[in-house]
């Protein structure tokens, strides 16, 4: 398995350039073909009239939005002309950043998005979109932390050290899965069990083992690690890979849909809330 295609969300976001430039070393490290996706924030299923633009927003108004999303696309442009991509495009879509992410996750191996930001929510965002992409897009989401946009902050890089959060579910065996492109370029890899005494039934004798095996068999060497803990199993995981200087977080992610509500498992919920270091995570 390799990542042929990687769409990356683009918007006028403070941290949209820490996005751009994971996406572009990920993109350069496997050869896939990079695609920046920016939306006009207004859905396709507002009402239209030749006469007035789009209903509710006058014309001008609309120019406005599809100006900030030209510019969106023309600073990923110029950040991935500088990285020296050789395979990319960019999409400018009349909606908003939800659906047109979740039509462009159809072709694509992976999406890069950033932490949601409270303080930062773009036009046409009605909702955090890492938990409603997790849900819905049936692809992997690669989410870079927002404090890679603080001043002064090094630049995100690829991973080198990544923890897998191995729970014996098949979300994170999908992750694990997905991940596999990323993990091939690290130099070392911790996966991690927590608590095994608490559901023997998913881990055997010997927890980690078999998923150790399997990795193995796709040419990965990992350092089993068992921990048990009687924190939230989300602050654990950020804890564990503070402690041991990983760059990456690969876990699966749980949750529902129920009517117009999103509903994630508190693993999940901390972890998006508190990342300080990139996550790919599956559902």
């Amino acid at each position: 398995m390799s990542y042929q295609t990687i769409a990356v969300h683009c918007d006028q976001s403070r941290h949209a350039p820490a996005r751009y430039a994971l996406a572009a070393q990920l993109a350069q490290a496997t050869g896939a073909h990079l695609t920046g996706v920016a939306t006009t924030g207004l859905s396709r299923y507002a009402e239209w009239d030749d006469t007035l633009g789009a209903w509710p927003l006058p014309p001008h108004i609309l120019d406005h939005l599809r100006r900030q999303a030209a510019g969106a696309l023309a600073a990923f442009e110029r950040d991935t002309t500088a990285a020296g991509i050789g395979k990319w495009s960019s999409s400018l879509q009349e909606d908003d950043a939800e659906s047109a992410l979740l039509l462009h996750a159809r072709y694509a191996d992976l999406l890069v998005l950033s932490q949601t930001d409270p303080d930062d929510i773009q036009f046409g965002v009605n909702r955090p979109l890492p938990p409603e992409l997790l849900l819905q897009s049936g692809r992997p989401l690669l989410l870079v932390p927002n404090a890679a946009s603080a001043a002064g902050a090094p630049a995100p890089t690829l991973a080198r050290h990544p923890l897998l959060a191995w729970d014996g579910s098949a979300q994170a065996a999908r992750a694990f899965t997905d991940a596999l492109p990323l993990l091939r370029l690290a130099e070392r890899i911790t996966l991690l069990v927590l608590n095994p005494d608490r559901d023997p039934a998913r881990h055997g004798s010997e927890p980690g083992a078999d998923m150790s095996l399997f990795l193995a068999r796709h040419g990965l060497r990992v350092d089993v690690m068992r921990e048990f803990t009687t924190v939230d199993t989300g602050s654990a995981l950020l804890c564990a890979a503070a402690e041991r200087a990983c760059d990456l977080l690969v876990m699966g992610g749980y949750g529902h849909r129920r009517l117009h509500e999103t509903l994630l498992g508190g693993a999940t919920r901390s972890v998006l809330r508190e990342m300080t270091l990139p996550v790919l995570i599956s559902h």
